[in-house]
C-alpha cells in the first residue's frame, strides 16, 4: 500500500528525463527566470548569442503621458534577401540555430577571395576569414559592409538598452542585382519586397514561440500609431515597416520615358499598404518615374551613375542650383570595375563645379504617387530625393498641412530642417561616430526646442554605409563597462557571441547589439543632453505618425467661386479667364495681362474665416505680391506678402481673418510675362 504510489510515479519521472535531455539536446532551453520576468524568453535556442543586459525594460509613459525610448529610423533587417540574395551574407535568424543564420555566402569560402561587393566596398583584396559562428574573426565589423549585423539577439540588446521603435526599411536594387554576378533569384524588386515583408512577419513569430506564443514576444510589428504606442507602454519594441527602393511599383525610366502609369502606382500603393508598409522612399539612387535623386560622391557616385545609364539609358543631368539647397557633387573619382560595365564607346561625362543640382525633380506620376501616400496616411521618406523633388513635395505638403515628412539617415540638405519640422515631420541623424553626430546635434538642438521634438537616429545596419569606427582604448572618456542604460534601469555589460566579445572602444560599432553601447558613448562624448533628445525620439516619431493619421483634407474655400481680375490675357483658342484659377482643374490657368500692377479677386459667396491661401504658379509667377481679403469687397486688408517669390507651389498662412473676398495682387513679375495661376485654394485651418 505505501509503495504503489511511488511504482505509478516513476514512468512519468523517466518520461519527463528523457524530454529534458531531448530539450537540452535538440531544442531551446527554458529560461530560469522565465516565471517571473517577462522579458526573458520562455525558452531560447541553444546555443545562441548573449545579450549582456540584465534588469528590467522600463513600461509605460513619463509624467506629461509620453511614451520614452529611442528610435532608429532607419535599418534593414532583411537585407540579405535583397539584390538577389548574396550580397549581404548571414540571416537574421534561422530556425536551425545561430550557425546557420550567421554563416557567410559560400563564394566568399575558403579566404574571401571571390568576395567582390567586400573588396569593392571596403578596399583591398576582399580576403577574410569567412567563419561566423563562434568565432567570427572578421566580421561582423564596423567597416565590413557585406556580412549580416541584424542578429536578431542583437536587436533584442537594443531594445533590452532602451530602444522602443525599428523601422525596418525593405531594400533592393534590381541593377545592382543583375550584375553582381552571384545571386540565388531573380532580380524583381516588388518580389524581393514581399518576400522581406513576410520574413519580418517570420522573425516576429520566431521570437514570439520563446515567449510562449503569438503576441508574446518583445519583437511587435505595428501598422498604426496607437498600436505602437499600446506596444511601447508595455515595454516592447514597435516595428514599422518601410521601403527603400529604386524602382518602385516597377515606375523605372528608360531614355526618360515612363515604365508605369497611375494604375500602378495606385495597385503598388494599396499592395504595399496590405503588407504593413506605412513609410517610404520614391527614389533611391537612380532617377525613375517618378523623381531624380541626390547623387552620391566621389568614386561610388561614378560606380552609381554607371547603374543609372544602365538602368535607365541616361546618365545623371545637372544645373545650377537655385537656391542654398544642392545635391552632393557627383565628383569625378574613376570606378573602373564599375565603368567596365558600359558599352564600348560610352564614358561617364563629367560635370561643372558650379552646377551641383539634379536636373530632374519630382514628375507628374511622382506628384500623383505622394497625394496617393497622403490619402493613405503613409509617410514620405524625402531623403535621396534632389533638392528639386524635395522642395515640391514641401510645397505640397505645406498646402495640405500634412505633417508625414520623414528624413531618416542624413540625405536631406539641412537647408530643409526647419521646413520639415514646421510641417510636423521627424529628423534623424546617421550612425556617425559619437563626435560627428554629436556636434550635429548640436547644431540642430535650437531648432528642436523651437519644435519641441526629440531626435532619432538611422542606423542603416545592412545598408552598405560603414558605422563608426572605435575611438580606441586610450581615449581620455572610452565607454566603461558594465554602465547603466538611460533610464536607470537595466546595466549592459560587453557583448558576446560565440568566442567573440565585443568592445566599443575597441572595436566600433560592428553590429546592432552595439547600438547601446554607441549611445553610451555618445553620452560620454556629446553630454547627457544629447541622449536625452534621443530618448524623447520615440514620442516624436509617433507625434509625426499619429498626426498623418489624422488629417483630413481642408474644404477649399475658392473651389468653384465666382472669380474677376484685373485683366486676362487673349488667346482665341483657349480661355484665361478668372475663373480657370478656382475650377479645380490643374490644367486650367488664370494669366494676367503682361504688365506688373495685377490682381485676381475671389468671392467666396459668404463670410468665413480664412487661415491659409495656397497658389500654384504657372512659369508666369509673381515675384513680389500681397495676399489681401476684404468683408465688403471695397476696404482690403494684407494679410501676407513677399518680394522672393519663386513660382511653383506656394503656402500662406496668417491668424485666421473674416473674409468673404480673397485678392491676390501682383506687384513684380518674376518673368516678361504676366501672371498666370494654375489655381488658387482658401481654407479655414
Amino acid at each position: 500500500m505505501t509503495r504503489q504510489p511511488h511504482h505509478r510515479r516513476r514512468p512519468i519521472t523517466v518520461l519527463s528525463l528523457l524530454l529534458l535531455v531531448m530539450a537540452v539536446t535538440l531544442g531551446p532551453t527554458p529560461s530560469s527566470a522565465a516565471g517571473t520576468d517577462w522579458w526573458n524568453p520562455v525558452a531560447r535556442p541553444a546555443p545562441d548569442s548573449q545579450i549582456g543586459v540584465t534588469g528590467e525594460p522600463f513600461k509605460g509613459t513619463n509624467s506629461q503621458g509620453e511614451v520614452r525610448g529611442f528610435v532608429d529610423a532607419h535599418n534593414h533587417i532583411m537585407a540579405n534577401e535583397g539584390f538577389g540574395g548574396r550580397l549581404i551574407c548571414g540571416k537574421p535568424f534561422s530556425e536551425a540555430g545561430v550557425a546557420e543564420a550567421l554563416k557567410d555566402c559560400p563564394e566568399h569560402y575558403p579566404d574571401g577571395s571571390l568576395a567582390i561587393f567586400d573588396f569593392i566596398t571596403n578596399g583591398g583584396d576582399g580576403k577574410h576569414d569567412p567563419d561566423g559562428w563562434p568565432t567570427f574573426k572578421d566580421w561582423p565589423a564596423y567597416d565590413s559592409l557585406t556580412h549580416q549585423q541584424n542578429y536578431y539577439a542583437w536587436v533584442e540588446r537594443a531594445w533590452r538598452g532602451g530602444q522602443r521603435v525599428l523601422v525596418n526599411d525593405l531594400v533592393t536594387n534590381g541593377v545592382i542585382c543583375s550584375v553582381y554576378p552571384f545571386k540565388d533569384r531573380n532580380c524583381d524588386e516588388m518580389t524581393s519586397i514581399r518576400l522581406q515583408a513576410k520574413l519580418t512577419y517570420d522573425m516576429q513569430d520566431y521570437i514570439d514561440k520563446m515567449y510562449g506564443g503569438t503576441g508574446k514576444g518583445w519583437f511587435r510589428i505595428v501598422t498604426d500609431s496607437e498600436q505602437a504606442r499600446t506596444v511601447i507602454e508595455q515595454g516592447k519594441l514597435a516595428v514599422i515597416l518601410g521601403v527603400e527602393t529604386s524602382e518602385p511599383f516597377g515606375c523605372k525610366q528608360i531614355l526618360d520615358i515612363a515604365q508605369c502609369d497611375k494604375d500602378d502606382i495606385d495597385a503598388g500603393l494599396d499592395e504595399l499598404y496590405d503588407l504593413g508598409v506605412r513609410s517610404m522612399f520614391l527614389c533611391h539612387k537612380f532617377d525613375n518615374a517618378l523623381c531624380g535623386v541626390r547623387f552620391d560622391e566621389g568614386g561610388l557616385g561614378t560606380a552609381i551613375n554607371v547603374g543609372q545609364f544602365l538602368s535607365t539609358g541616361t546618365f545623371w543631368q545637372t544645373e545650377k542650383c537655385t537656391g542654398p539647397q544642392h545635391d552632393n557633387p557627383i565628383g569625378g573619382a574613376a570606378a573602373p570595375s564599375a565603368e567596365e560595365e558600359l558599352p564600348a564607346g560610352v564614358e561617364v561625362p563629367s560635370y561643372d563645379d558650379d552646377a551641383q543640382c539634379n536636373k530632374r525633380g519630382l514628375t507628374e506620376l511622382g506628384e500623383y504617387a505622394v497625394r496617393g501616400m497622403m490619402q493613405r496616411k503613409m509617410m514620405l521618406e524625402v531623403d535621396h530625393m534632389s533638392v528639386k523633388a524635395t522642395g515640391r513635395v514641401l510645397d505640397i505638403f505645406e498646402s495640405e498641412s500634412y505633417p508625414g515628412v520623414l528624413s531618416s539617415h542624413s540625405w536631406m540638405d539641412l537647408n530643409w530642417t526647419e521646413r520639415v519640422y514646421g510641417l510636423g515631420g521627424f529628423i534623424a541623424q546617421y550612425m556617425h561616430g559619437s563626435e560627428g553626430f554629436s556636434a550635429e546635434a548640436d547644431r540642430t538642438k535650437a531648432l528642436r526646442e523651437k519644435y519641441d521634438v526629440g531626435y532619432g537616429y538611422g542606423t542603416d545596419m545592412n545598408g552598405v554605409g560603414g558605422w563608426p569606427a572605435p575611438r580606441g582604448a586610450n581615449a581620455s572618456n572610452p565607454v566603461t563597462y558594465p554602465f547603466r542604460s538611460t533610464d536607470g534601469g537595466s546595466v549592459i555589460d560587453k557583448q558576446t557571441t560565440g568566442s567573440r566579445t565585443w568592445d566599443l572602444n575597441t572595436d566600433g560599432a560592428s553590429h546592432y547589439g552595439l547600438v547601446p553601447d554607441w549611445i553610451e558613448d555618445i553620452r560620454k562624448v556629446g553630454g547627457q543632453d544629447v541622449v536625452d533628445d534621443l530618448f524623447r525620439g520615440a514620442e516624436s516619431y509617433l507625434d509625426t505618425w499619429g498626426a498623418s493619421e489624422g488629417h483630413k483634407a481642408g474644404v477649399n474655400l475658392a473651389k468653384g467661386a465666382s472669380a474677376s481680375a484685373s485683366s486676362s490675357e487673349s488667346n482665341p483658342f483657349t480661355s484665361y479667364a478668372p475663373g480657370r484659377a478656382v475650377d479645380g482643374n490643374t490644367d486650367t490657368r488664370w494669366a494676367s495681362d503682361w504688365s506688373d500692377d495685377q490682381w485676381l479677386r475671389i468671392d467666396l459667396g459668404s463670410t468665413s474665416t480664412v487661415k491659409r491661401v495656397t497658389l500654384e504658379w504657372e512659369r508666369a509667377y509673381a515675384k513680389s505680391y500681397r495676399v489681401e481679403v476684404s468683408t465688403d469687397g471695397t476696404t482690403w486688408q494684407s494679410v501676407w506678402s513677399t518680394t522672393a517669390g519663386d513660382g511653383g507651389l506656394d503656402t500662406a498662412r496668417f491668424n485666421g481673418v473674416p473674409a468673404r473676398y480673397v485678392r491676390i495682387h501682383g506687384l513684380d513679375r518674376g518673368t516678361d510675362w504676366g501672371y498666370s495661376l494654375y489655381e488658387v485654394g482658401v481654407h479655414s485651418s
